[in-house]
């Protein structure tokens, strides 16, 4: 179990780092981030099984299902409009609020003020009714790339006893960290800045 999910793991960071270098929309982005996507959903599947049922660390399997409901809520913001789902909007808005309470009473802090804010963000949503244009992006971008936030810091600074010991320096596995957070804050300004015209309009759905 522990090898499917290393595999996987794997599989979602070159995925994911592929996507969030390349043109916004693309046909490669497409593709990389439904790979993404998959390969996140059996690393986080099987390590949240293993967090509750074989290792004891519930907070471990509490990020890993929050990092499930962003990736989630991440397409449903670019593959169907709030009326059309707004019964699973709600559920994944109760979800995120549960998850966040869940780790209050654990002590897993780190989850607490994303938990939280993301539910009630989900509930403003329902509130207004519908997401377009920059904002539809934003929402698809940063919950995503979190994700891949999430799978790089596990795996370079969670998991670094696996990487190779010449390599397992702290500055050097914190650099795939940092890139992610700064490719996150430069894509976000270009949607928000003078050249967001420039993003084209994410067709019915990626990855």
């Amino acid at each position: 179990m522990i090898e499917v999910h290393y595999v996987a793991g794997l599989l979602a960071l070159l995925a994911g780092f592929v996507a969030l270098f390349v043109r916004k929309g693309g046909h490669l982005h497409r593709r990389s981030g439904r790979l993404f996507v998959v390969a996140m959903f059996v690393m986080l599947g099987v390590g949240a099984f293993m967090a509750f049922f074989v290792v004891d660390k519930p907070g471990n399997g509490l990020g890993a299902l929050l990092t499930i409901y962003l990736i989630v809520t991440s397409l449903l913001t670019v593959r169907k409009p709030v009326d059309e789902v707004r019964g699973l909007t709600l559920g994944l808005a109760v979800l995120a609020l549960a998850l966040g309470v869940l780790a209050l009473l654990d002590g897993s802090y780190l989850v607490v003020p994303i938990a939280l804010a993301c539910g009630a963000a989900d509930l403003r949503l329902l509130r207004r009714g519908s997401i377009t244009g920059t904002p539809r992006l934003v929402r698809h971008l940063w919950r995503m790339t979190f994700a891949l936030f999430v799978a790089t810091g596990s795996f370079f600074l969670g998991q670094a006893k696996v990487i190779p010991e010449p390599l397992r320096n702290l500055a050097l596995l914190s650099i795939p960290v940092l890139t992610v957070l700064a490719m996150l804050g430069y894509w976000l300004w270009r949607m928000n800045g003078r050249r967001a015209r420039a993003i084209p309009a994410l067709p019915g759905g990626i990855p």
